[in-house]
């Protein structure tokens, strides 16, 4: 009914559209009659276009999914979530967690001792089961240190020095991470041990200092414990980037080096700010040393590496002089490379245009073996009717249903389909650094004023299901004793006034003589957020709130607006993980430009959580602190939180895995999703036949 009210609107430009599409674009076996060769080439749709194609710079789905064919990290998750090598072929992680020798304090069993006894007598005490894991117990000498930092005055900043002599203290290696080491070590050297520890005794400076500054110097630069958790990557022999350089340990130091670089404005410097090192061991070995506790820290290295050679200081530099720009100025954002990008996954780059299309040919040289399709495309088609027709047609090869088609298309024999509940949601956020959302009552108040429930049952055609907070819905991260928010316009006024909002003679709420009125803006090519922007306008109207709403094409809707934090209100969703850190799309430090807390979300307990959560290897606790964040983002509305949708897409029948058995036999198999829906996961070997063949079900 809704298209065919469009269609009644605009009959002649949209009929020409469809016509267009239908007439001029030859169905799948008329291609494949004249063309054998598009059984070799899987074509795909994107509503939008990618923006940047570099795995460190780029936050959106559709540079993403072109990365993923392209760059290849050194682990990934198989299709039950268990990491396995990639790049990497193994692994070992371990711990280095140091203390520094208490040489006021007593200990229960062995009274003041100095470090080379206190380091025997630990050995000969954590003997047994209970401490197989602490493989090593060394004594380390005192030592000298001369520090520069900054501090704040009076709104101004000057340089100290400050003299730190530490005292001895001793290393224990450990074959897995133990958070609770200390706490076990207790026993044995005294409750107070670590705590009663005072680093001003070891700290000096010359400079004029007030003792609480120098005590609050003092204790970071000495902690009187230590976690440095150690990752050992020892990568495939023989794996090569698309230009046949090898990849080495350099190249995943350069990786790690590139994303910290500020002058690349990454967003994915959260994940590794915890990294103390990255070094190359030899050209296969690669050792990643943490400053302190990271639960999270594997799963970041599923990071595309980028290639040293191409994108160095000096490859840089080469490029901009031949460009006339200045190399001191000249960054990776700026390079050729982020539109003609080099990895070393299944895939080679091959064109980019600009809202057309993004073509791929299949890598010979790709470690694990070329994939079967021998080209992948992505075509931008803005319009879902659009593509519609063309996967009907043929001319695309799977298509994501729009939540109205899903009962009828789910039972069409034609189309393998797939569906499930998304990992992730969809939300109005609003940008806190401007009035009126600076107000967690007006936030609030907003969200009240929508009738979700009609989102949900009108535009998604119960297609989805309410949510209340930033965890993925399937985890038992998210707090499912948050209630959603009730459909209230009146308790919505009723907050709008306590905030200083009320009824104008025109019927527009005002406060200080200015009327409330904002713009509320999302993508272009996106029916379902087209829709929500409508129901948002017409209720907040009827609250009287006067909005303006903007569709915008992708990539200046990211780049322009969201990463340069030029908005008032926007509609969009986010693609999640199974992990829990939230830290680059809540905590405070990630709100400037280029990062993903562009809503500005700011709470000193939400940033404390957010790094408890990041440091906890305890489930349970860990749950816990989910918990409480996911309340006190709920309370705050700093996204009015709309729903987790069911996604279901269609896929050609003719599309089929293929295995060679042990015997060399080959033999066909149905494409199943893993358990996080992705039904992509063995893409290598799919394969296009003239006709479905007989299958084996995939166990």
């Amino acid at each position: 009914m809704r298209i065919r009210r469009f269609l009644i609107a605009a009959p002649i430009v949209v009929s020409l559209v469809l016509l267009m599409s239908y007439f001029w674009v030859p169905s799948y076996e008329e291609q494949t009659r004249g063309n054998p060769d598009r059984l070799k080439h899987f074509i795909t749709a994107s509503s939008g276009d990618a923006t940047i194609l570099n795995p460190i710079l780029s936050a959106d789905s559709a540079s993403s999914q072109i990365e993923g064919m392209v760059f290849e990290g050194l682990i990934d998750r198989d299709q039950d979530l268990k990491f396995r090598g990639r790049v990497a072929q193994s692994w070992r992680i371990y711990e280095h967690a140091y203390f520094y020798v208490n040489e006021a304090a007593d200990t229960p069993l062995w009274g003041q001792v100095n470090v080379e006894t206190l380091a025997a007598k630990l050995k000969e005490a954590l003997r047994g089961d209970d401490w197989a894991h602490v493989t090593d117990i060394d004594p380390l000498p005192p030592d000298q240190t001369i520090l520069t930092v900054p501090i704040q005055e009076d709104q101004k900043e000057r340089t100290i020095t400050l003299r730190v002599n530490t005292p001895p203290r001793i290393r224990l290696t450990l074959d897995r991470v133990d958070q609770m080491l200390f706490q076990a070590l207790e026993p044995f050297l005294g409750k107070e041990y670590f705590t009663g520890f005072d680093p001003v005794d070891y700290v000096t400076s010359n400079d004029d200092l007030t003792p609480s500054q120098l005590a609050g110097l003092a204790g970071q630069a000495i902690a009187p414990t230590t976690h440095n958790p150690i990752i050992d990557f020892f990568l495939r022999p023989n794996v090569k980037f698309h230009d046949g350089h090898p990849v080495t340990a350099a190249d995943v130091r350069f990786t790690y080096l590139s994303i910290v670089n500020p002058k690349n404005l990454s967003p994915r410097v959260p994940d590794y700010e915890p990294v103390q090192s990255v070094e190359v061991i030899d050209p296969l070995t690669v050792r990643i040393t943490y400053k302190r506790l990271y639960s999270p820290a594997f799963g970041t290295w599923g990071i595309g590496i980028l290639p040293a050679h191409l994108l160095d200081a000096e490859a840089l530099r080469r490029e901009a002089l031949a460009k006339s720009e200045n190399p001191d100025t000249f960054g990776m954002r700026q390079s050729r490379f982020s539109r003609h990008p080099v990895g070393c996954g299944p895939f080679v780059f091959g064109e980019w245009k600009s809202d057309q299309y993004i073509r791929l040919n299949r890598f010979e040289g790709y470690w694990e073996g070329p994939p079967n399709y021998h080209e992948y495309v992505m075509r931008i088609i803005p319009d879902p009717l659009t593509q519609e027709m063309e996967f009907y047609a043929g001319t695309i090869d799977d298509y994501n249903v729009l939540p109205h088609q899903v009962t009828r298309l789910k039972k069409d024999e034609r189309f393998q389909n797939f569906s499930g509940t998304a990992f992730g949601y969809s939300y109005i956020g609003y940008n806190t650094r401007r009035p009126p959302f600076d107000d967690a009552r007006v936030r609030r108040a907003l969200g009240m004023a929508i009738d979700n429930q009609k989102i949900i049952e009108y535009v998604l055609y119960g297609q989805a299901e309410p949510i209340t907070g930033p965890f993925v819905k399937q985890t038992d991260y998210y707090n499912h004793d948050i209630a959603p928010l009730p459909f209230d316009p009146q308790g919505a006024l009723k907050l709008l006034a306590e905030a200083g909002w009320k009824r104008g003679r025109d019927g527009f709420l005002q406060k200080d003589g200015r009327r409330m009125a904002f713009t509320l803006i999302t993508n272009n090519g996106n029916p379902i957020r087209k829709a929500i922007i409508a129901i948002a306008q017409d209720a907040w109207k009827k609250i009287g709130i006067q909005v303006e709403t903007d569709l915008l094409e992708w990539s200046v809707f990211i780049q322009k607006r969201i990463n340069q934090l030029d908005f008032d209100a926007v509609v969009l969703g986010w693609q999640m993980g199974i992990e829990p850190d939230l830290f680059q799309i809540w905590h405070s430090s990630q709100s400037g430009p280029f990062q993903l807390n562009f809503v500005g979300f700011r709470n000193e307990e939400a940033d404390d959580l957010i790094l408890k959560i990041r440091r906890e290897y305890d489930h349970a606790k860990q749950v816990g602190y989910c918990h409480r964040l996911h309340e006190i983002i709920a309370k705050e509305q700093p996204y009015t939180f709309l729903y987790v949708s069911r996604w279901t897409a269609l896929l050609d029948k003719r599309i089929v895995r293929q295995v060679t058995t042990a015997d060399g036999t080959i033999e066909y198999e149905t494409i199943k999703p893993t358990k996080l829906g992705v039904y992509t996961y063995h893409f290598r070997e799919w394969i296009k036949l003239p006709q479905p063949p007989a299958l084996t079900p995939q166990g």
